[in-house]
């Protein structure tokens, strides 16, 4: 991330801030691609509006633990540790 380096957290705007402290309230920690990924607040608010309509929807015929499964599982065939920790 030395090339693209992550903006601080008291510099984003306040929605952005808001919805990564409380990821640090409750992981303990800042994950590097909600950093990442606030340098352009517009991508950040498309991303993670894209994650909710996904993950939070009540509709559907997947229960949430369904979607956590499939989330979990790809993450693992992605090879990402983080993602299938998280």
């Amino acid at each position: 991330m030395n090339r693209y380096p992550a903006p601080d957290i008291n510099d984003l705007p306040e929605d952005i801030k808001a919805k990564v402290l409380e990821v640090q309230a409750k992981a303990g920690f800042v994950p590097n691609v909600f950093l990442a990924l606030a340098r352009r607040p517009a991508e950040w608010r498309a991303f993670f509006a894209y994650h909710d309509a996904l993950m939070l929807k009540e509709e559907g015929s997947l229960t949430k633990g369904d979607r956590e499964m499939i989330v979990t599982t790809t993450s693992a065939a992605n090879h990402c540790l983080y993602c299938v920790v998280a």
